[in-house]
């Protein structure tokens, strides 16, 4: 496991995100949640821990440093919390990675899947996260207001952004991990949502195009 930790440990470093030893604890007992429970509830394909940690973690960490960009140019005061509802979320694939290492941002974490909302549950119980909470529903059927809503890997560009539409807030931003620069799916994209930025990403140790598409809602002028 040591080898894992480190690997961890210098892909932190590489993003130039600086965590205390207690976060790096959380994240590597996440990982191994993530392994207990996959062998029964199949909550990722990918079953080999080098790879969970190459593949799932340092990917969701690639993009904590855009997350916390954002969440400090929202200005809050201390105390004041920002809600963020993660998308799709799996086996907690950004959401708990984001839990971590944003203490100040409450995830709601939503899967229609009934399993992995209790695997989140049973997460943020273990790991000590108070801001982060499972929930089993249809993002559809949610109302937020949420300042974020993010996902990763998890649909469409329109259909992720129609589904999330009535839980973002009016002044919120689409924060949504893609593969490759996806220009077919912006074009797709109706006038009531305007992407503001697509941000590249590095991934320690990976080799593949990672990006953020930032967007927001655009109120109906008529």
């Amino acid at each position: 496991m040591s080898d894992l930790r480190q690997q961890l440990e210098q892909g932190a470093a590489q993003l130039g995100l600086h965590l205390t030893v207690e976060q790096f604890d959380k994240l590597m007992a996440f990982l191994d949640l993530l392994q207990k429970w996959n062998k029964v509830y199949n909550l990722t394909s990918v079953r080999d821990p080098q790879e969970m940690m190459a593949l799932h973690m340092l990917d969701s960490l690639a993009a904590v440093p855009a997350l916390q960009r954002h969440v400090a140019s929202l200005g809050k005061a201390a105390g004041e919390r920002t809600r963020q509802l993660d998308v799709g979320s799996g086996g907690g694939l950004p959401g708990v990675v984001f839990a971590v290492c944003c203490p100040e941002v409450d995830i709601d974490c939503v899967d229609t899947v009934a399993k992995k909302a209790a695997f989140l549950q049973q997460v943020a119980v273990s790991l000590k996260l108070p801001n982060l909470k499972g929930i089993h529903a249809r993002v559809e059927t949610l109302k937020g207001p949420y300042e974020v809503v993010s996902c990763r890997a998890f649909a469409s560009l329109i259909d992720f952004t129609t589904w999330s539409r009535r839980a973002i807030a009016d002044s919120g931003i689409w924060f949504a991990m893609k593969g490759k620069h996806p220009q077919d799916e912006i074009d797709a994209l109706g006038k009531d949502v305007q992407v503001f930025h697509v941000e590249p990403l590095q991934v320690p140790g990976l080799d593949a195009e990672r990006c953020i598409v930032w967007a927001k809602p655009v109120a109906d002028t008529h």
